[in-house]
């Protein structure tokens, strides 16, 4: 189960046994929001994309959507999101539970300026009723990466 190999990967941090389950589900924005009890601005999405046959996640926050000119801008081509069934296959992890870590190897994993306005928000961990409370340095950190980018507009 995706939830355990996240468990796994946050251990190298001291962050595994910081996790949230909860018993209903966290799959979208909104329950996921109503499950932490934050607004769902601070839910961290992760939205996975295909560019150049490879998987691409853009981590958000929750009251933003991509901007298709900025996207472009960026990557080069036009936003193509993987088909619901493609999702697991490409990232490692299931829609309602795609999150920037424990990912398959070579997927690349930027980070939405969006997000840069909160001191903590809340990423899935590998499941559908998961999550995780991190500093904006934390989400970074564990997602080993340091790829900024502006691809976003308020929804």
């Amino acid at each position: 189960m995706a939830i355990d190999k996240v468990r796994e990967y946050l251990k190298q941090f001291d962050a595994d046994n910081r996790i949230l389950e909860f018993n209903e589900s966290s799959a979208t924005v909104a329950m996921a929001a109503h499950a932490v009890g934050c607004e769902e601005a601070r839910i961290a999405k992760t939205l996975s994309f295909v560019v150049d046959e490879s998987c691409v996640l853009i981590v958000c926050a929750g009251d933003v959507k991509i901007d298709n000119s900025k996207y472009k801008a960026q990557f080069h081509t036009k936003a193509k999101m993987p088909t619901f069934e493609e999702v697991e296959a490409l990232c490692g992890h299931a829609v309602g539970g795609v999150c920037p870590f424990a990912v398959n190897e070579g997927v690349v994993i930027y980070l939405d300026e969006s997000l840069r306005r909160f001191e903590t928000v809340y990423p899935a961990c590998g499941s559908s009723n998961s999550a995780i409370e991190l500093t904006i340095n934390e989400l970074e950190m564990f997602a080993k990466t340091d790829k900024w980018i502006d691809v976003c507009k308020s929804i």
